[in-house]
Parts: C-alpha cells; sequence; structure tokens
C-alpha cells in the first residue's frame, strides 16, 4: 500500500494524466457512511457523493457483499450471453417506472443518453422527423451525441459542429418549448432539474407541459434522470412528482452506488424502436454491475430511503434559508439535490473552505454550490454542515474581498 501523503500523490496525478480535469484537491484513501478520509488522515462529510453517485454512502454491507459475491461467480459476460443478474435489474427498472417499457443497458449516464439519442434518429428517420429540442445550459453528455444536446456553450461550442440540427430554449419556459417543439421535431430532451446548470429547478407543472406538448406535435419525451433519479429527490423517479411519465427515461449515478451502470428505458411502443445489431454495449449489463444496482435499489425500499432524502433534505434546505449572511442568497432544490445560491462568484472559494473546514461540496457553477449527499445522511450529519456554514461562508467572503484587493 502506498504511502505517499495528499501532495505526493498530486504530484504523480499531474505527470500522469492529460489536464482536462486539473489536478484534484484531495487524494482520498477509504470511507464509510457520509464520512471519507484523505491519505493523510483528515475526515470529511462527503456531501457531494462522487457527484450524486455514491447513493447508499460508502463501505455499506449490503453493496459490498452483492459485488463480492458476483465477482466470485461470474464478473463479466458480454453481451454474447446472458445472466440473471442484468434480467432481474432490467425487470426491477421497469417495474419501479410503472411497468411496459424495455431496457438498454450501460456503463454511464453519457451512454445511457446516446442510446436515447439514437433511438430517437431511428424514429424520427421513421416519421420524417429531423430535429431536436433541449434546453439552454443543460447538460446531457460529452461524448459528441450527447454534447450536441448539451446547452452549456463553453463545452459544447469548442467541439462543433454537430451532426443533428438542435434547438435551445430557455429551461423552465413552457411557451418556448410548445414554440420550439414542431411536427418536425423528433424528440425533446429535458432534465427534471438542471444539474450541471446549478440544481435549477423549473416552475411547477413544467414536466407536465412538457409531456402536453410532446403528446400534441408527436415528438419523443426523453427525460435525463441521470442525476434526479433512484431516490434522490425523494422519489424513485424525478418525474413522478408531475406525473408525467416520459416515452425514454435514462439513468446512471446512484444507480449504482459507485459501480458503472446507466440505463435507458423505453416505453409503450417505443421500447421495439431499435432492431437487432441497431446498438451495442460490450460492457452494458455487466453482472458485477448490475448485483451493485440491484442491492442498492433493495436498499433504498428496505432503508426507507425515500422518505429519508425528503425528510433529511427538507431539513437540511431550512437550516440554510434560516442562515442570513451577505454571501448566502438562498437555497434550490429537492430531496437530498440542493443549491446553495450565493450572492456572488464565490463558489470555489466557499468549496475550500468548506473542504477546510471538514465538509466535501461542489462549486457547480460560480455562485452556487451543488450539494448531493448519500441518501443515507442523516438529520444529525446535515446539522453539522449547517452549523458550519456562516464560518465557512465568512472564510470565504474573506477570500474573495483579499483577491478582489490584489486585482
Amino acid at each position: 500500500m502506498s504511502t505517499d501523503n495528499n501532495d505526493d500523490l498530486r504530484a504523480r496525478y499531474e505527470a500522469a494524466f492529460m489536464p482536462n480535469y486539473g489536478v484534484p484537491p484531495l487524494a482520498l484513501a477509504r470511507g464509510e457512511g457520509a464520512t471519507v478520509w484523505d491519505v493523510d488522515g483528515n475526515a470529511y462529510l462527503d456531501l457531494i457523493a462522487g457527484i450524486a453517485v455514491s447513493s447508499l454512502g460508502h463501505g455499506h454491507p449490503a453493496l459490498v457483499r452483492a459485488v463480492a459475491e458476483q465477482a466470485a461467480a461470474l464478473a463479466h459476460t458480454s453481451n454474447l450471453f446472458l445472466q440473471e443478474p442484468e434480467v432481474r435489474l432490467a425487470e426491477t427498472l421497469v417495474e419501479l417506472a410503472g411497468g411496459d417499457a424495455r431496457v438498454f443497458l450501460t456503463s454511464s449516464g453519457t451512454e445511457a443518453n446516446e442510446c436515447a439519442l439514437k433511438l430517437a434518429i431511428k424514429y424520427g428517420k421513421t416519421h420524417g422527423r429531423s430535429s431536436f429540442v433541449a434546453t439552454e445550459n443543460g447538460f446531457h453528455g460529452r461524448s459528441m451525441g450527447a454534447l450536441s444536446l448539451t446547452g452549456k456553450k463553453a463545452i459544447r461550442e469548442p467541439f462543433g459542429p454537430f451532426a443533428i440540427d438542435v434547438r435551445f430554449v430557455p429551461y423552465g419556459d413552457a411557451a418556448a418549448l410548445e414554440a420550439a417543439v414542431t411536427e418536425d421535431c423528433a424528440a425533446l430532451f429535458l432534465e427534471p432539474t438542471q444539474g450541471e446548470g446549478g440544481v435549477v429547478p423549473p416552475p411547477d407543472g413544467y414536466f407536465a407541459a412538457a409531456r402536453r406538448v410532446c403528446d400534441a406535435t408527436g415528438a419523443l419525451f426523453v427525460a435525463d434522470e441521470i442525476q434526479s433519479g433512484i431516490g434522490r429527490t425523494g422519489t424513485w423517479f424525478a418525474f413522478q412528482h408531475d406525473d408525467a411519465r416520459p416515452d425514454v427515461l435514462t439513468l446512471a449515478k446512484g444507480l449504482g452506488g459507485g459501480l458503472p451502470v446507466g440505463a435507458c428505458l423505453a416505453f409503450g411502443e417505443h421500447g421495439g424502436i431499435f432492431a437487432k445489431g441497431d446498438h451495442g454495449s460490450t460492457y452494458g449489463g455487466n453482472p458485477v454491475a448490475a448485483a451493485a444496482a440491484l442491492a442498492v435499489l433493495a436498499t433504498v425500499d428496505k432503508d426507507g430511503l425515500l422518505a429519508n432524502a425528503t425528510r433529511v433534505g427538507d431539513a437540511l434546505a431550512a437550516g440554510i434559508a434560516a442562515i442570513t449572511h451577505p454571501l448566502l442568497a438562498g437555497v434550490r432544490g429537492r430531496g437530498l439535490w440542493r443549491g446553495v445560491v450565493l450572492t456572488e462568484a464565490a463558489a470555489p472559494a466557499v468549496e475550500a473552505a468548506a473542504r477546510a473546514a471538514g465538509f466535501l461540496v461542489n462549486a457547480v457553477q460560480p455562485d452556487v454550490i451543488r450539494l448531493a449527499p448519500p441518501l443515507t445522511l442523516t438529520a444529525e450529519q446535515a446539522q453539522t454542515f449547517v452549523d458550519a456554514l456562516p464560518a465557512i461562508l465568512d472564510t470565504a467572503l474573506d477570500t474573495a474581498l483579499h483577491a478582489a484587493k490584489e486585482h
């Protein structure tokens, strides 16, 4: 086992890896529940959970047991053969989503969205539709297909042009959806809440309005629930808050609890759009990843983690909202998926101050901190962050003022 400290590992990382991530500030060594430790022995409350991935926290016995037992029995088959874990996972997802669906399993959220895009392209060609609609500042992945639907200009535009015609509309504007989703539109791609955009929820009824627009025009309604799915907002899927089931649903992140797995579900007749040979994945449906996902789904259900996400998430938001601070503008989101909104672009300084205080958060936008902790987070753990936040904001504000003076 390596005895390198944080600085040593960061230097090795910088020398070995492409510079697209920069150099992460910490080298983590282990975790238990909602707590992680770095290689220097410092403990942190993990309030980002690997970007909404570690839904059961770290080292959960059910997940460890499922992965170990499946790896010992059969670790990989490819799609040339089938095995029971992948079948049970697909069946379970269909049941949780309301039935009448068929599934394609992937290794990531981007791949799930690529699958959805290919479905939509084939649907469009069959029905004489060639355009797509997505939202400004939306995020659907970084591969070329998913990136073409991503509305964040800074990461999209350097890699254009793209092979499909996408109309981008303001998020949360139902009238803009109605104007853009016309008879020539193959599909609308929509997040129930914009994640990378800064945990931006839409107005009430927006998702239901999107469903009505697609029904009226015949466009496919694709819901990207890569971040919001698997209990993050207090229901299995965020679309269930509006009772507005999409035609296609994409999942990943929290589904595997730390193992790489994603899924694309197509409902009703749309589940038969692909023919044999239209799509594939060597690792999709991997038995170890499927076993992990089954353990996550079973544990979320058995341990009441949907209710916990609502209860603890609401308490966390209420605690933050009660704080009066010149750097704090408010908090938004649902369940254990919250955006702490700042009055100025000081999110990196808040992230650094939180880390120094023993909390891991994410500066998802210049003026927004994202919180997406394990669904197992307790009210007591959430309160420790609320109690520490005023001092964290003080430190960040001092940092921002000092930086302003230097400039």
